[in-house]
């Protein structure tokens, strides 16, 4: 039984609840796990990941999959909007497995403590991750530019977002 997130809505659990369901029974959607829910009066957004990658395909099963659930339980009523999409770049990483897909990647981080590093995901453990980030320091009289390993405890990361560079 898991239990209910704090600022998550009873739906929202279900839903929840539902596909976590649904990836175990289905070989194919072993490694996928569910990143975040919103919804509102008659919207739902789903937002899912997986270790191997999301496929349009997947999206599309997932998709049915809750349809069955909408069109009979009615929980949005009669006409509703159902998007299920793998998190865009623009979204947080929420969960240690998002890490380890993105190493290699830059990543921009926020503290709890409002300090920012911005720099290349070097590893990442259930613990903390290690960026290779751009760090101001103090040398002499004048501030220098130098590339450190920043290690950032899970604990102490507010909000980190791939940076894609074109």
């Amino acid at each position: 039984m898991r239990h209910q997130k704090s600022h998550e809505t009873p739906m929202e659990g279900r839903i929840t609840e539902m596909l976590e369901e649904f990836f175990t029974l289905n070989e194919e959607f072993g490694d996928c796990f569910v990143v975040d829910i919103n919804h509102s009066n008659t919207k739902l957004d789903v937002y899912v990941d997986s270790d191997s990658g999301m496929t349009f395909r997947k999206c599309q099963r997932i998709s049915r999959f809750l349809e069955g659930y909408l069109d009979e339980a009615k929980p949005l009523g009669e006409k509703y909007t159902l998007n299920v999409s793998s998190p865009g770049v623009d979204r947080p990483l929420k969960f240690f497995r998002q890490y380890q897909k993105n190493v290699g990647r830059t990543l921009e981080v926020t503290t709890t403590e409002g300090e920012k590093f911005k720099g290349t995901l070097t590893e990442a453990t259930p613990d903390a991750i290690k960026l290779e980030a751009k760090v101001r320091r103090q040398e002499g009289k004048r501030k220098k530019t130098v590339v450190e390993e920043v290690e950032i405890d899970f604990s102490a990361i507010k909000k980190s977002i791939v940076k894609i560079s074109f």
